[in-house]
């Protein structure tokens, strides 16, 4: 198969874009006008948690799996995530009929390690804290001869997370709306890389800011020193999706044009969020997920008087953590 020797472009977003006709969810861009209230601005949520798979994920690796040849097929597909990426792979696996091997960390929640199973892959488990999935990938992906589809380092993955940016953009257009900022998680910077390029086609004007977890806030950091930085740890944040050493290579090489800037989340933020989405918009969203509206409602970001867009971007909670978040309503 060939695959581009440049970064991904609108037009690649676009293509994508019809390549997911008929097979990913178009996700509804939701108001509260209690959240206006709680923080002075007009928000608008763009619910991928109610995503095929519960995630934004399965966007970027139906895009990608979709372009396999017959013999890659045969192959299988191999890929490395915390659960949302693990998902969207194998679910997007068995719709174009090859296999999937996952390797997640095994402090992994159960409802992503079910999601997995439940779309036919097989799971793989590894210690994030002390081992490095890359690397263990790269050599099962060589041993067996599969197809690695990375979560982030990708242009057809981060092509295909750009749809979101796309459905948004066009929601927004469509209600008259033109936002002054757009909140979006960052891990390895797909997703926000792909909502950038839309965004910014239909926006030219429009700020993009990353929400990340204290201690795990490289994006901010990159952004501010002008190099890619490193996260001290491994682990250590309840917002699993969005734990990734470093800004990608391919994702930083748009991310660090395309961002304003980034905003630090606590923990206890992120669960205020995922209590929030719950009571005034009706839809459950993950801790990493609900990451932007975290930034958000934790006034992290001066958004007075403007209309924001947020990511809501997964839903797979275990039911003790969305319980603990319940608890703080």
């Amino acid at each position: 198969m060939t695959q581009p020797v440049s970064l991904p472009s609108h037009a690649d977003i676009l293509d994508a874009a019809k390549r997911l006709e008929g097979h990913a969810v178009r996700t509804p861009l939701l108001r509260n006008d209690q959240l206006d209230a709680r923080t002075g601005a007009r928000i608008f949520v763009k619910a991928e948690c109610l995503q095929r798979t519960g995630s934004f994920k399965f966007r970027g690796a139906f895009n990608r799996i979709s372009r396999l040849d017959d013999a890659e097929k045969e192959r299988g597909i191999l890929a490395y995530s915390s659960g949302n990426h693990a998902q969207g792979v194998a679910a997007a696996a068995r719709i174009n009929g090859t296999t999937a091997k996952i390797l997640m960390p095994a402090d992994a929640p159960r409802s992503k390690v079910e999601g997995v199973v439940f779309w036919g892959g097989e799971v793989v488990t590894y210690d994030r804290g002390t081992e490095s999935r890359e690397k263990i990938g790269q050599a099962i992906a060589a041993a067996e001869g599969r197809v690695l589809v990375p979560p982030y380092e990708d242009p057809f993955v981060i092509a295909g997370q750009g749809t979101a940016g796309l459905e948004a953009a066009q929601q927004l257009r469509a209600r008259g709306e033109s936002p002054d900022i757009v909140v979006c998680c960052a891990g390895g910077g797909g997703l926000i890389a792909g909502v950038g390029l839309a965004m910014r086609d239909a926006f030219p004007g429009v700020e993009i800011w990353a929400a990340e977890p204290e201690g795990f806030d490289d994006h901010r950091r990159s952004l501010a020193s002008g190099k890619r930085e490193t996260n001290e740890r491994l682990t250590g944040s309840i917002c699993d999706a969005i734990i990734t050493p470093t800004p990608g290579v391919m994702t930083w090489a748009l991310n660090a044009s395309q961002l304003t800037g980034g905003a630090a989340i606590s923990d206890d933020n992120a669960l205020d969020a995922v209590a929030t989405a719950w009571r005034h918009l009706k839809i459950v969203v993950e801790p990493g997920g609900a990451a932007a509206l975290a930034a958000v409602l934790s006034h992290k970001l001066d958004i007075a008087d403007k209309t924001v867009c947020v990511l809501a971007t997964g839903g797979n909670v275990d039911p003790a953590v969305f319980q603990q978040a319940l608890q703080r309503v």
